[in-house]
């Protein structure tokens, strides 16, 4: 490679899309999920632990961006090598 060229890379090519700290699909279903059981049951309950969820996913996106699309591979990966 040459030296004195460059290219520049912007952070939106690299980074995720983020909803409140969280990755966009967590985010809308943690919301959906809120305002169904909130508004549509009427079960205050479960703003908490949806506010609970939401700061959990706020911390895992923080100590790996890639930690739900890690674990989301790791759900659907087949178990050759499994004993049980």
């Amino acid at each position: 490679m040459s030296d004195g060229y460059e290219i520049p890379v912007h952070r939106s090519l690299t980074e995720q899309i983020l909803m409140g700290g969280v990755p966009r699909a967590i985010g809308i279903i943690n919301g959906t999920l809120a305002a169904a059981l909130g508004l549509g049951l009427q079960s205050w309950l479960a703003l908490p632990i949806c506010l609970v969820i939401h700061i959990l996913a706020v911390i895992a996106t923080k100590r790996d961006a890639q930690f739900f699309d890690c674990f989301k591979r790791h759900i659907h990966q087949k178990r050759y090598y499994s004993s049980y």
